[in-house]
């Protein structure tokens, strides 16, 4: 349904008034326009008001017609057609601005200003804790650590068709609210709810440095059990309103998901006037994410543990075809974005995880310099110390690496039979992100033949 928005009177007075001080109209036009973005963007949140909807309800929430919403083998399209929405009504506001300044571009149109947000995207076991600690380890930046793990545990969607949509709206929505350091959003997902607005369950609270220090660091409560509890102090349960404020005194802003899927539905956060957004898209090659993720989340795998030692029975085909969605995925959103369309030009950046590895300090000032943000010393001393661990050091989630020598480490751990179901399900994306095929066991295991090509200069846009 399309919404309408009329000028309160007394702006209309206004601006009559001031026909003749074009300056000021100008002005008071770019106000006027904040206060109808403001009343659409207040609208679309109200897609996460309601924690167990239905898809079609959240359709309904967002003023969507309910028929609108797809079929349950559908693609994104109910996402695609809010987004234009959202576009239709941007265009429509610029109309208005522009008739009311007398065609000249209103000398107010929204400057972002010096703050950025910089999303790190990535899916499981490709290093995204270890990069992730690039911009947690600098002062002035407001860290999160994996916030939208309290909604995936909340609301429940299964993958595909319109429960595709459904969550990727709430994800989308929960974002751009976490981005203007709206973190009450999180509590309508935390269990159990809040009070006061304090929580002793922030997931992985001791994963972000700035939920750990002055001020958001309250005194210690000693019955209190906090299992996500800060590393290297002792914290009171998470004041909600502490971190609030130290998120909008920060100079700039960034967080770590594994639980984006698709680059397009973030279109609207990459064009709010609010936002000067950067994302990084981290990948790495699928067939050393397997190998991590066998020993990282074994009960889960243990089918293709037997099918690799035994060769007994066939894999489960839903196992294949799982694997064959997330390499496609994947996939599909490096290739929207680096075809550059306008909406994301120079601001999305596509990084591989073996060549951090490699170079993580010069990876690290790439990222810094394509962020727009300042490096500082205590990142470069952090990569310095945390680069080099001894090789036996480092667990499971650990990011403490002997980066150099570790990230080839998978080579000699997943069996070549297996290897090989990667290459021909993930072949596409491997192509893309120049990972090399190994046509043999001896291929696999040898170090001097490198399975990766050189890096492309095109990767940043």
């Amino acid at each position: 349904m399309e919404r309408r928005y009329a000028l309160p009177q007394d702006f209309r007075d206004v601006l009559h008034c001031l026909k003749m001080r074009s300056k000021y109209a100008v002005l008071l036009v770019f106000v006027v326009g904040l206060v109808i973005i403001e009343k659409e963007n207040n609208f679309i949140s109200r897609v996460s008001d309601k924690l167990k909807q239905s898809p079609q309800a959240l359709a309904e929430a967002n003023g969507t017609d309910a028929s609108l919403a797809p079929a349950e083998n559908g693609s994104l399209e109910s996402l695609r057609e809010l987004d234009a929405a959202f576009s239709r009504l941007r265009t429509r506001l610029r109309n208005v601005t522009l008739e009311l300044s007398g065609g000249q571009e209103p000398v107010g149109t929204p400057s972002p200003g010096p703050r950025r947000h910089v999303l790190l995207m990535a899916t499981t076991r490709t290093g995204s804790s270890f990069v992730g600690e690039f911009f947690n380890q600098q002062g002035n930046i407001f860290y999160l650590f994996e916030p939208l793990w309290h909604i995936e545990r909340t609301v429940t969607f299964e993958p595909g068709g319109a429960n595709a949509v459904g969550s990727a709206l709430v994800y989308r929505d929960v974002l751009k609210q976490l981005f203007l350091c709206d973190l009450y959003i999180l509590e309508n997902f935390i269990s159990p709810v809040p009070e006061g607005h304090l929580t002793p369950f922030m997931f992985r609270r001791g994963s972000s440095r700035s939920l750990c220090e002055e001020p958001v660091c309250t005194p210690y409560v000693k019955k209190v059990f906090e299992k996500y509890h800060c590393k290297n102090r002792r914290c009171g349960p998470l004041n909600v309103t502490l971190a609030a404020e130290a998120c909008r005194r920060k100079e700039h802003m960034a967080l770590k998901t594994v639980r984006i899927r698709q680059l397009e539905f973030l279109q609207p956060l990459v064009e709010d006037p609010r936002l000067d957004m950067r994302i990084i898209q981290l990948v790495r090659d699928p067939r050393a994410v397997l190998a991590s993720r066998m020993v990282a989340f074994s009960g889960k795998y243990e089918t293709w543990k037997k099918w690799a030692s035994e060769g007994a029975a066939p894999l489960n085909e839903d196992e294949v075809q799982r694997l064959r969605g997330n390499c496609e995925s994947i996939r599909l959103s490096a290739e929207l974005g680096l075809r550059r369309p306008a909406w994301l030009r120079g601001r999305y950046m596509l990084v591989r995880y073996e060549d951090i590895a490699r170079s993580p300090l010069q990876k690290a000032k790439e990222m810094y310099r394509f962020a727009g943000i300042r490096l500082t010393p205590q990142v470069e001393e952090w990569i310095g110390k945390n680069t080099q661990a001894p090789q036996d050091s480092s667990g499971i989630y650990s990011t403490q690496k002997n980066s150099s020598e570790q990230f080839e480490k998978w080579r000699f751990s997943i069996p070549f039979k297996l290897a090989q179901v990667v290459q021909n399900v993930c072949a596409p994306a491997m192509r893309l992100f120049g990972y090399k095929l190994a046509g043999s066991p001896e291929a696999l295991t040898n170090r001097s033949l490198s399975l990766l090509e050189e890096t492309r200069a095109s990767w940043v846009t």
